[in-house]
């Protein structure tokens, strides 16, 4: 069973209008449920889901009929996981035949990347076949880990017995608080039409760095949040350190990692050297929403010292922002980072499936059906690019 999912932004004004604020307080409910719905529209988002067994004219039937009725393509965004079978491999294979039919436009890719105890035997084979070729596909990867966000609803939202809809939930929401409209840049004085292409190009401004990590605050259960307050100095002071820490969650961060005091052209701090795990980023998105969002001061993630040394600063760093509460937030902030975050765990899956491949373990289960040692090769040797550049920064 295989669940994908292609999102086209329609050329739609949104304004302050008392209506538009009461369907806004619904889109978080609509991301929630669309893992459990066939079709939903969502605003600005019209959300396909398609069902396995489809073959792929029919696939590119669902997508063309959705484009055509709206204004204009603004950009296609896929759901997919990398390690089993069907949502990985499919998953790729769609996203190539989408890549084909629209070569110019925006395609983002959210992938779930699996536990790292394991779900499937060959699930970091599938995982390195997968990234290797979505790469070269996708404009970007947003990336949530299974672990991740398992510990997110035990330890946050105080889940006893946590389901597959539990773990949807957290990434819904998570996903949600991105999608949402918003100010940004580019639209200030009215809400973007254009998220994907808006976070792509604030994001990836080189096709060599193109992952993509996602915190959210504040997250907790119903009955914390009844008796909790926020304010925005607090939240962007446990977001901040959430990224240089590269923490996933409030929960644990290391208060200890701190950022250089300066960065040279060369790229050396003050110090001459970096804390081994600060985290140093290629662009950031911050995207604030709820009660007295004008005061929100975001300096701390405007310091160069966060940032590689051939970006300018005012490159790295933007803002998207909304006055509307985030599903019974008062106040929430989200961050998109195309930073150093991702390097542990996708070198964990690449060391994994070479000690299976110096073996050969389970190899002759993808040669019987066309894929050769030299594509694993091939694929190895794509990732572990990918992993030396994001290395040196």
């Amino acid at each position: 069973f295989f669940l994908f999912y292609c999102v086209v932004s329609k050329d739609l004004k949104m304004t302050e209008s008392p209506q538009n604020k009461k369907n806004l307080r619904k889109i978080t409910k609509t991301f929630s449920d669309m893992f459990l719905r066939k079709v939903c529209f969502v605003r600005h988002l019209t959300v396909v889901e398609m069902f396995l067994p489809l073959s792929p004219k029919a696939v590119e039937d669902l997508v063309r009929m959705e484009m055509e009725r709206g204004d204009r393509l603004a950009g296609i965004f896929t759901m997919m996981s990398v390690a089993g079978g069907t949502g990985s491999g499919v998953g790729t294979y769609i996203t190539q035949r989408l890549r084909d039919l629209y070569p110019n436009s925006f395609i983002l890719n959210q992938v779930t990347w699996p536990y790292e105890a394991g779900e499937v035997i060959v699930q970091n084979y599938n995982s390195v076949l997968t990234l290797s070729h979505l790469y070269q596909l996708s404009d970007a990867i947003l990336v949530h880990e299974n672990d991740t966000v398992h510990k997110i609803c035990s330890r946050l939202m105080n889940i006893k017995h946590i389901s597959i809809s539990d773990v949807n939930k957290v990434i819904a929401h998570q996903l949600a608080s991105v999608l949402q409209p918003a100010y940004t840049a580019d639209s200030p004085c009215h809400y973007s039409t254009n998220p994907i292409g808006e976070l792509l190009t604030s994001l990836v401004c080189h096709p060599e760095y193109k992952l993509l990590s996602l915190c959210n605050i504040p997250q907790m259960s119903s009955t914390s949040l009844a008796y909790s307050v926020f304010n925005w100095p607090g939240l962007l002071k446990h977001l901040r350190q959430m990224l240089i820490a590269s923490a996933r969650m409030e929960e644990g961060i290391d208060w200890t990692v701190s950022a250089p005091l300066a960065v040279t052209s060369a790229g050396e701090s003050a110090t001459n050297s970096r804390h081994k795990s600060f985290n140093l980023s290629l662009a950031n998105l911050l995207i604030l929403r709820g009660k007295d969002v004008s005061t929100a001061v975001t300096d701390g993630f405007k310091d160069p010292a966060l940032y590689v040394p051939w970006l300018k600063p005012e490159n790295s760093f933007s803002t998207w922002t909304s006055p509307v509460a985030f599903n019974g937030y008062e106040k929430s902030a989200t961050l998109v980072s195309n930073s150093q975050s991702l390097l542990k765990p996708l070198d964990n899956i690449v060391r994994k499936a070479w000690n299976m491949f110096a073996s050969r373990a389970y190899v002759h289960q993808y040669t019987k059906f066309g894929i050769s040692e030299e594509d694993f090769l091939d694929s190895f040797t794509a990732l572990e690019q990918i992993i030396s550049s994001y290395t040196h920064l």
